[in-house]
């Protein structure tokens, strides 16, 4: 499909307006930018998504308070995610991803408990899968006898995919699936899409390197299994997954070869593809209507699989 009209018309408003590419000159810079860009695009009449109930908490992590903010659906079906917001591990907080939360907790009918988990290039690998880890403990300490989801868009999407991983091998909280929205699965930035869709469609490569750059500064880190998830060497035993890509992301390979290397490992998949979407496109709700009308798939797919 050729990329949504929509989401043209967006590209080149902020591309006129100066408001990409999305890094600055600093990680604070670009995360002010980011923060900017994400509250306009609400826009003046914007009113956010009823739910039952929205409260602040603390975790106590690994190394200090990590603040989350919990979401309670207009009707709540006995389910609890754990969401970890994206934004390259540098950028993104609770208020960026507020949208996402609301939708996400509405629409499977399950308390949400969004991380804000400490960012790079001040914190970097591992601090905010330790964060995210804290937080799934929490949740489920909390929240005893729901079934239990992790799950993330972008960066955040690769952290919930970290966290399964983990809570497998450290027999963690049980989880009941994962929902990993045009996750960040190759460091090594080798797959085609990265070249393909590398430069104009909102995130671009350079993004996503500098991005790399800030929050896996060695080599080491950037073969870590919990990282490099296309080269992870046993994802049997995982929870279901529904793994949701974009046609004009430069993510989009990565996530299609992550959602075959779990279904190759005996995991059950849902994979849903986004047609003429892009990076990102879960925080246009309201904005476009195809991302609207996508998310809406993606999280029907996970109501299905939760059962």
């Amino acid at each position: 499909m050729p990329l949504d009209p929509q989401f043209r018309t967006v590209i080149d408003q902020l591309t006129a307006g100066g408001a990409l590419p999305l890094v600055r000159a600093t990680g604070q810079e670009t995360r002010s930018h980011y923060r900017s860009l994400a509250m306009a695009r609400r826009g003046a009449g914007y009113s956010p998504e009823t739910v039952g109930k929205v409260a602040d908490d603390v975790v106590d992590g690994p190394a200090g308070p990590v603040p989350v903010r919990v979401y309670t659906p207009v009707e709540d079906r006995g389910r609890v995610v754990t969401y970890l917001h994206g934004g390259g591990w540098v950028v993104g907080d609770l208020d960026t991803h507020d949208p996402v939360c609301r939708r996400v907790a509405n629409a499977v009918g399950a308390t949400l408990v969004a991380v804000d988990y400490r960012l790079a290039p001040e914190h970097p690998y591992p601090a905010p899968l330790d964060d995210t880890m804290a937080a799934l403990a929490w949740t489920a300490d909390r929240y005893p006898g729901r079934r239990h989801v992790v799950a993330g868009d972008s960066a955040g999407a690769s952290l919930a995919a970290g966290a399964a991983l983990r809570a497998r091998d450290e027999k963690g909280p049980g989880l009941a699936a994962q929902l990993l929205v045009y996750p960040a699965a190759d460091p090594s930035m080798g797959m085609p899409s990265m070249r393909e869709n590398g430069e104009g469609y909102f995130l671009t490569r350079a993004d996503m390197a500098w991005f790399y750059d800030q929050y896996l500064p060695t080599r080491a880190q950037r073969a870590a299994p919990l990282i490099d998830l296309l080269r992870a060497p046993d994802l049997a035993g995982l929870p279901p997954a529904v793994v949701a890509t974009a046609e004009f992301d430069p993510l989009r390979d990565e996530g299609d070869a992550y959602a075959e290397r779990l279904r190759a490992a005996g995991v059950e998949v849902r994979h849903v593809p986004g047609p003429g979407l892009i990076h990102g496109y879960f925080a246009f709700l309201g904005v476009v209507a195809e991302a609207d009308a996508r998310s809406r798939e993606v999280l029907g797919a996970l109501d299905d699989l939760l059962g």
